[in-house]
């Protein structure tokens, strides 16, 4: 109801109108404008301006979700994720039903390492819109991290069903599947992903390792001959490549693949197992070249340096290495 409660000083009658809540404080027009700015810096590309921009919004108009979504993105950006996760935790509270808010946090979350808190974002950005490809692999790549293989399986299916062109979770679905033992399945994963990008050198090396649970050494060896054309740096490619060579009893050229993949990478402990495994099998066939034996010990030797738990290496440095040691003479 309008009415007339005083006179001013003119005569003319004060009109009182009763306020309209919005749920929006006064500040909220110029909270608008440093949004504007804000996302005006990003589009030069000054972060530190948009940062500037979107701070002050937050302080203007607290109860900004959109303001805090902003400051906390931007400040993933600048690689400040402390910062980020406090942002858009408070985006969050503002508004639980955000899924960019949500998903965002999530993901600074997983940045930060913080797995498990990142799973509980991913659940409910996925709650809150169940047919998000993004949300789907986030959340079965948080799975996949912390080995719970059988969520990351179905969370990696989900996202298939979303958008099956995926090659990265056609990749990391043959993954998971590898891990459990399911070398068939992992194969037709890995496959897939091939299909939709050729030109993946690591997911042609995953395909020659689930042939090499199955011992199909000539099939095995034929994948990552393609991977090594494609980029021929990649040490565990060549170590691989020796492999099959060893077990198709191609001795010298294993030893020059374990030898490459060596030189590409120092700390490849399975490249100088290997190696030694090359060498000891060549001393048994001529048990007259004992340097080949003395090699083999000594790569195993350095094989445990860089990777200590292999009780097996342990085991057959015990077992050769009197062989190749010297006679020892007592003084008299």
């Amino acid at each position: 109801m309008i009415r007339t409660s005083k006179v001013s000083r003119l005569g003319c009658p004060i009109i009182l109108m009763p306020l309209l809540w919005t749920g929006c404080n006064l500040g909220s027009p110029s909270a608008e404008i440093h949004l504007q700015q804000g996302d005006q810096a990003l589009a030069r590309k000054d972060i530190q301006a948009a940062l500037a921009e979107f701070l002050h919004a937050t302080r203007v108009d607290p109860n900004s979700t959109d303001a805090h979504i902003k400051l906390g993105t931007t400040y993933k950006l600048a690689g400040d994720l402390h910062n980020a996760s406090e942002s858009l935790e408070s985006a969050v509270r503002l508004d639980p039903f955000s899924f960019l808010a949500v998903f965002e946090l999530g993901e600074v979350y997983r940045l930060l390492d913080r797995v498990s808190q990142a799973i509980r974002a991913f659940v409910h950005a996925c709650e809150l819109e169940p047919n998000d490809f993004d949300a789907r692999f986030r959340l079965a790549s948080c799975y996949h991290s912390t080995g719970d293989l059988d969520e990351a399986l179905e969370a990696y299916l989900a996202a298939l069903q979303i958008n099956s062109d995926s090659a990265y979770a056609w990749t990391n679905l043959g993954a998971v599947y590898d891990s459990q033992g399911k070398y068939y399945e992992a194969i037709r994963a890995y496959k897939e992903a091939l299909e939709r990008n050729t030109n993946q050198p690591i997911v042609l090396i995953n395909l020659a390792t689930a042939y090499l649970h199955q011992q199909r050494w000539s099939t095995a060896r034929k994948a990552l001959k393609k991977a090594i054309e494609m980029d021929p740096n990649i040490s565990i490619a060549h170590e691989r490549y020796g492999y099959c060579q060893w077990r198709e009893q191609d001795l010298d050229q294993a030893a020059q693949s374990y030898l490459r993949a060596i030189t590409l990478d120092r700390k490849n402990a399975a490249a100088f197992a290997g190696y030694g495994a090359v060498r000891i099998t060549q001393y048994l066939n001529d048990p007259q070249r004992s340097a080949n034996l003395d090699e083999a010990i000594e790569a195993w030797h350095t094989s445990l340096e860089i990777h200590a738990d292999q009780p097996r290496l342990r085991a057959l440095i015990e077992k050769y290495r009197t062989r190749s040691a010297p006679a020892l003479i007592n003084p008299p």
